[in-house]
């Protein structure tokens, strides 16, 4: 069993920043990815960033310049750095960790909420 833990998401302003970290834990023989996704109510979940273990990046044109993703692989954790954030940023913030030598599994965390409004 694998583990997903998001946590650091809360109300901030039009502008402001807000870092979230995301933990994977338990049986993992080798995490080949991380990344983060985002979802509103009735919409479909979004991709947000993603980075995998040689620390690859790769990110959704709406939070490009504004969004940094990183890893500490010691950790087996995952941080997504957003700056200038606005109200579309809103919505659920999912991590997920692409884990396994041969067969690849993904597993999702539960999500936090980031609200941003003045």
């Amino acid at each position: 069993q694998v583990q997903v833990v998001e946590s650091g998401g809360g109300l901030v302003q039009p502008g402001g920043s807000l870092r979230l970290s995301c933990a994977a834990s338990g049986s993992i023989s080798s995490i080949k990815a991380m990344g983060w996704s985002r979802q509103v109510p009735g919409k479909r979940r979004e991709f947000v960033a993603s980075i995998t273990g040689g620390s690859s990046t790769d990110y959704a044109d709406s939070v490009k310049g504004r969004f940094t993703i990183s890893r500490d692989n010691a950790k087996n954790t995952v941080y997504l750095q957003m700056n200038s954030l606005k109200p579309e940023d809103t919505g659920v913030y999912y991590c997920n960790a692409i884990v396994g030598t041969g067969t690849l599994r993904n597993y999702w965390g539960q999500g936090t909420q980031v609200t941003v409004s003045s």
